[in-house]
């Protein structure tokens, strides 16, 4: 009788570890499967990624989930650490606390080069006879955050976003261009530094007012390089990069150029509160204090969102932006 009991025990304990086993087997092959599923979605290349992304604009989305295994997840929720950001360890277990970055510098006079970012090629090339707005970026090769993208060879930067910027705008009839000259190939072919980015794009610039006399907006469009709590804000439970609007005090024209980013500036506030963190004047030294705003009263130099902001950030602002800009140029 003893010896029944022990062993139906044992099957009792047998039956639950194959349970268990069987539990685990499924998991690990849901996994895989997941993620093999998911690779064959992936691209290798930002422009291609980009093409992925004006077809389908939660395409992004699958790289974050692919990333978001299941090792990480059970850690992050266990410890309250991202396995992808070291800086959490050090916070949660020694207490590790950032310096302060402030507000004043911003990547518009940064003099050196962004690493890990390229010259991303239109995505999606169209011939636009007479554009109301102009894009382009000084710094082409400012980067947001790449943790989620990097071993795909996908850098996300300003001129991804100039390009859906430009998707946006021209959705919703207004013809906007974008600028594809490479500045690195022209600062290089000249031999200039990083340091004359601005010299560089301002014949971009003077090239295409002279091209185009239906400009009613130059936007250079860069991003910031402070901490990411001062560079996002999150709005029913949506979070956004925030924007600065930088307008150079160094020229006797600039009152226009601040009052076109002064108003585009208040209709962001007056829709999404926080999302603009306003207009700053700059002149002096060590500052560019121009900008290629003395060559039309109607440019305004942009910064979206900051070096840590993700790419859904990011494009949750553009959104915004584009909204305004269609009002701006409608007034």
């Amino acid at each position: 009788m003893q010896k029944r009991f022990k062993s139906r025990k044992q099957k009792n304990k047998y039956f639950f570890f194959k349970v268990i086993f069987f539990i685990g087997f499924v998991i690990v092959l849901y996994i895989f499967i997941s993620s093999f599923l998911l690779k064959l979605k992936l691209t290798t290349t930002n422009e291609q990624f980009l093409k992925d992304l004006l077809k389908d604009s939660n395409h992004h989305l699958v790289y974050e989930e692919n990333e978001h295994n299941f090792l990480g997840k059970m850690v992050e929720v266990l410890y309250q650490v991202d396995i992808q950001n070291p800086l959490t360890i050090l916070k949660n277990f020694f207490n590790y606390e950032e310096s302060p970055v402030g507000d004043i510098v911003t990547s518009s006079d940064n003099d050196v080069e962004p690493i890990n970012s390229t010259y991303i090629e239109d995505p999606s090339p169209k011939e636009i006879k007479e554009p109301l707005v102009y894009v382009y970026s000084t710094h082409q090769t400012e980067n947001y955050s790449y943790k989620k993208y990097e071993e795909y060879n996908i850098t996300p930067n300003v001129m991804m976003a100039s390009y859906i910027l430009r998707e946006k705008l021209n959705n919703k009839g207004i013809p906007t261009i974008v600028e594809t000259t490479n500045i690195s190939d022209l600062l290089h072919t000249n031999g200039w530094s990083y340091a004359s980015s601005y010299k560089a794009s301002s014949f971009l610039v003077k090239d295409a007012i002279e091209k185009y006399p239906t400009l009613k907006l130059i936007i250079d469009l860069h991003r910031d390089s402070i901490k990411k709590s001062s560079s996002t804000i999150e709005i029913n439970q949506k979070k956004y990069a925030k924007v600065l609007f930088v307008i150079g005090a160094e020229h006797k024209n600039y009152e226009k150029n601040l009052s076109v980013a002064n108003k585009i500036s208040d209709l962001i506030n007056a829709k999404y509160k926080g999302l603009s963190r306003g207009v700053m004047k700059k002149s002096g030294e060590n500052v560019n204090g121009i900008y290629n705003q003395d060559l039309s009263e109607y440019s305004i130099l942009i910064e979206c969102g900051g070096h840590e902001n993700t790419l859904d950030e990011v494009l949750n602002t553009i959104e915004i932006l584009a909204d305004v800009i269609e009002e701006y140029i409608g007034d």
